[in-house]
C-alpha cells in the first residue's frame, strides 16, 4: 500500500507542470475517433469479420495502450533521455532497418508497400519515422547550436541521413511522405536557416528531384506508378470515371453533400454501407461530415487547432532550442496530416490517403500521434518548470 500512495503522491505534486489542456484535447479526440469508428465499421465488420464490433475492440486496445504511452511520457519520462546520443543511435538504426524490411518485404495494401506483419498486427513503419524525425532533428540542430555558429555545412549534413529514409518512405507511401518532408522543412527553417541556404537548399532539392524523376523514367517508363497517376487523373475529374478510379472521391464528395449543416445524425451514414472503401481509415472524415455535418467537422477542427497552437505557444516561449524544435515538428505534424487528410477527401488537394489523426482506425497511425503527444507534454512540462507561469 505504500508504494501505491508514493505513486499517487508522485502524480499529485508532479501534476503542476502538466499541460491538461493538451492531455483533455488529446483524449477527447480519441473518444471521439472511437465513436467514429464503430459507426463507420459496424456494417463491414459484420459482413467480412463476422462481429460489428471487431474494429471497435481492436482500436479499444489501441486507444489503451496510447493513453499509457501519454501518461508514462507525461510523468515519468525526461527530455534529457532524447538528448541521449545512444538514444538517438539506436532510434536511427532501428528505424533505417524497419524501412529497408518493409521495402523489400513488407505487405502491399492498396498498392502501397508500407507494412510489416507482426502476428494479428500490422506495423506502418513510416508513422514512426515521423517521430524520429522530430527527436533527431530537434536533438542535432540544438547540439550544433550551443557548440558554435552554424555555417552552411552544419545546417545541411543533419539531413543526409533523413533524407534517404524519406526517400524509402516516398517509394511507397507518397501521402506520409508529404507529412514527412513538411516536418522536415519546417524544423529545417526554425533552426535559425539562412534565407540564402533556403534558396540554395531549394534549388538542390530541385535538380535531386529531377533526377529521381529521370531514373524513376529509366526503370519503369514513367516517373510516377500507376496507382499515383490514377490518383492525379481522379482529382482533376473524379466524376468522369465515377465507378472506377474517381469511385472513392466520388463518394467521399456525396458523403460531405449529404450531411449539410448538421448532419444525418450518428449512425445514420449511407455512404458506409458499402459505397466508401474502408470508411474508418483513410474515409472517416468522409463519414464525419455525412453524420455529423459541417458542425461536426468544425467542431472537430477546433480541438486540432487547440493541440497546434499549444505546440506553437510552447516552441514561442521556450528557452531551450531543443523542446521548441520538438514542439514545431508535432504542430506541424499533427497539422500537415490533418490538412492532407481533409483536403484530400474534400479534393481540395490531390487524395493521398493517409489518415485522420487519432480519429482513424489503426494501432500504427494512433500509436504515432500518442507518441508526439507524449513529446508535446514532455516540452510542456520543462517550459513550465522553466518558466513556473503559462
Amino acid at each position: 500500500m505504500g508504494y501505491i500512495k508514493d505513486f499517487f503522491s508522485y502524480v499529485k505534486a508532479y501534476s503542476k507542470y502538466v499541460d491538461f489542456t493538451i492531455i483533455i484535447t488529446y483524449v477527447l479526440l480519441s473518444l471521439i475517433g472511437l465513436v467514429m469508428v464503430y459507426s463507420a465499421s459496424m456494417v463491414m465488420a459484420s459482413r467480412v469479420e463476422g462481429s460489428p464490433e471487431f474494429y471497435y475492440l481492436r482500436q479499444i486496445l489501441f486507444i489503451g495502450l496510447g493513453f499509457s504511452i501519454v501518461f508514462f511520457m507525461t510523468y515519468f519520462m525526461s527530455g534529457e533521455l532524447l538528448r541521449n546520443k545512444k538514444f538517438q543511435m539506436t532510434s536511427l538504426i532501428i528505424i533505417l532497418v524497419l524501412l529497408l524490411y518493409t521495402m523489400f518485404f513488407g505487405v502491399e495494401v492498396n498498392g502501397e508497400r508500407n507494412w510489416i506483419d507482426l502476428g494479428p498486427l500490422r506495423l506502418q513503419t513510416s508513422e514512426f519515422f515521423k517521430i524520429v524525425v522530430i527527436i533527431y532533428m530537434a536533438y542535432i540542430y540544438d547540439k550544433k547550436l550551443s557548440q558554435h555558429r552554424l555555417d552552411n555545412t552544419d545546417y545541411i549534413y543533419p539531413l543526409t541521413f533523413i533524407g534517404i529514409c524519406s526517400t524509402l518512405v516516398l517509394l511507397n507511401d507518397f501521402g506520409t511522405w508529404l507529412v514527412i518532408i513538411s516536418i522536415i522543412a519546417g524544423v529545417f527553417m526554425y533552426s535559425g536557416v539562412p534565407l540564402k541556404l533556403i534558396m540554395k537548399t531549394g534549388l538542390v532539392l530541385t535538380v535531386a528531384a529531377g533526377v529521381l524523376m529521370g531514373i524513376a523514367m529509366l526503370i519503369q517508363g514513367q516517373v510516377l506508378s500507376n496507382y499515383q497517376i490514377a490518383r492525379i487523373e481522379t482529382f482533376m475529374n473524379p466524376f468522369v470515371d465515377p465507378m472506377g478510379a474517381g469511385y472513392q472521391l466520388t463518394n467521399s464528395l456525396i458523403s460531405i453533400s449529404h450531411g449539410g449543416l448538421f448532419g444525418t445524425g450518428l449512425g445514420n451514414g449511407v455512404m458506409k454501407l458499402g459505397y466508401l472503401p474502408e470508411p474508418h481509415t483513410d474515409f472517416i472524415s468522409a463519414v464525419i461530415a455525412e453524420e455529423l455535418g459541417l458542425v461536426g467537422i468544425y467542431a472537430i477542427l477546433i480541438l486540432y487547432i487547440v493541440l497546434v497552437f499549444k505546440a506553437l505557444r510552447y516552441a514561442a516561449i521556450s528557452n531551450d532550442k531543443f523542446y521548441s524544435l520538438i514542439c514545431i515538428g508535432v504542430a506541424l505534424y499533427i497539422a500537415m496530416q490533418l490538412f492532407i487528410n481533409i483536403g484530400g477527401i474534400s479534393k481540395i488537394i490531390p487524395l493521398t490517403g493517409v489518415p485522420l489523426p487519432l480519429l482513424s482506425y489503426g494501432g500504427s497511425s494512433f500509436l504515432s500521434v500518442s507518441i508526439a503527444i507524449g513529446l508535446l507534454n514532455i516540452a510542456a512540462k520543462h517550459v513550465k518548470r522553466e518558466k513556473e507561469v503559462f
